[in-house]
C-alpha cells in the first residue's frame, strides 16, 4: 500500500512545551519509531508541519535584525530543518533504506482572497497583553487560540507542486520521501513564467491531501497530538469518531485553526481519490492504518461509527 503520512507540527513540538531543540529531537526520535513501522510494510512518503518553528525562525530573525524573514524563506529553512531531523532518526530506525528530503515549492495563487485574511496560527502562544505588545511592535496578525494568542498569516490554497515528478522518481526508486514539508514554500508564478515566494504558510493537510491525489496513494494518514475527530471538542457530550464518509463529517463545525483543516483535507482526499483517511495520534500510527484506532474517512453510505 502507498502511504502519505502528514506529521502535525504540534505532535512534534507540543503544546507549552519550550522551543528547544532537545525537545524536538525527542519528540521526533518517538514520531520516526511509529512512521518506521508503517514503512516496514508499506511504500510511504512523509509530509510534516512547521507551525511552532516557523514562528520561532521568524522571531529569532526579528530579534536580530528587527525585522522578519519572508516567510517563504522562513518556511523553506523550516522544511530542511525538520527534514533533516525527520531523516536522520528514520536512518537510525531503518539503516537498510533510502531515505530523501526534498524541498518542495507548491504554486498558489496570488490573488488568492487568503492573502486579505490571515488565518493560519504560526509560533509560541502569548497572554492577550504580550500579544497585544507584539502586534503593536511588529505588524503581526494575532488571533486567539485556545486560551491564549498566536500570530495569523494568510494561508493560500496549493495548486500544484513543483517538484511532483522528482517525488514519483524517488518513490519509483524505493526511497522514503519526506516532501512537502509545513505545506510547501508558497511560490507564485509571474507573468513571465518565473516564481516569486509568497508571504503566507500553506496549510500542510491540504497540500498533503493534493500530494496523496497526485501520487495516488492508497491511504492519507493525518497524524497529530489527539487520539480522533470528536465532536463539539471540549463539551461534555463530545463524542469520538470512528468512521465517517465526508458528508457525514462536514455536517460538523472543526476549529478552523486545528482539526478543521484537517477534516476538510481528510475529505477532499476521500473525494478526488479511491483511497482513505484517517485522522488521529501520531504514535498510533500503524493501528490507525489497521482501522482499528483514529477516526478513519471513506465513501460509505453506512451511518457514523462512534468510539466506545
Amino acid at each position: 500500500m502507498r502511504v502519505v503520512m502528514a506529521l502535525g507540527g504540534n505532535a512534534l513540538q507540543r503544546r507549552n512545551e519550550p522551543s528547544d531543540a532537545r525537545f524536538l529531537q525527542r519528540n521526533l526520535r518517538e514520531a520516526a519509531k511509529a512512521v518506521a513501522a508503517v514503512a516496514r510494510n508499506h511504500e510511504i512518503v512523509v509530509t510534516h508541519g512547521n507551525g511552532p518553528q516557523v514562528g520561532m525562525l521568524a522571531l529569532a530573525a526579528a530579534a536580530r535584525s528587527g525585522t522578519s524573514d519572508p516567510l517563504d524563506v522562513l518556511v523553506a529553512e523550516s522544511e530542511g530543518m525538520i527534514g533533516y531531523l525527520i531523516e536522520r532518526e528514520l536512518t537510525a530506525e531503518l539503516p537498510e533504506r533510502e531515505i530523501a528530503t526534498l524541498l518542495t515549492q507548491v504554486e498558489v495563487d496570488a490573488a488568492d482572497p487568503a492573502f486579505a485574511a490571515p488565518s493560519k496560527p504560526i509560533g509560541p502562544l502569548y497572554t492577550e497583553a504580550e500579544a497585544r505588545q507584539i502586534a503593536a511592535a511588529m505588524s503581526w496578525t494575532m488571533i486567539r487560540d485556545g486560551d491564549s494568542f498566536r500570530r495569523a498569516v494568510p494561508s493560500p490554497e496549493p495548486r500544484r507542486i513543483r517538484e511532483l515528478n522528482a517525488i514519483r522518481i524517488l518513490v519509483k526508486a524505493g526511497a522514503i520521501v519526506i516532501c512537502s514539508g509545513g505545506g510547501g514554500i508558497p511560490v507564485a508564478v509571474r507573468s513571465d513564467g518565473s516564481m516569486r515566494g509568497m508571504e503566507a504558510v500553506i496549510d500542510k493537510d491540504l497540500s498533503a491531501a493534493l500530494l496523496a491525489e497526485e501520487l495516488r496513494a492508497d491511504a492519507l494518514l493525518l497524524l497529530t497530538d489527539v487520539t480522533a475527530v470528536a465532536t463539539k471538542w471540549g463539551d461534555p457530550v463530545s463524542r469520538l469518531i470512528a468512521q465517517a464518509s465526508p458528508p457525514q463529517l462536514r455536517a460538523f463545525r472543526f476549529a478552523p485553526g486545528s482539526m478543521g483543516p484537517k477534516v476538510e483535507a481528510a475529505c477532499r482526499f476521500v473525494e478526488r481519490s479511491d483511497g482513505f483517511a484517517a485522522i488521529g495520534a501520531l504514535e498510533e500510527a500503524s493501528t490507525i492504518l489497521a482501522g482499528a484506532a483514529g477516526t478513519r474517512i471513506r465513501r460509505s453510505h453506512d451511518p457514523i461509527i462512534y468510539h466506545a
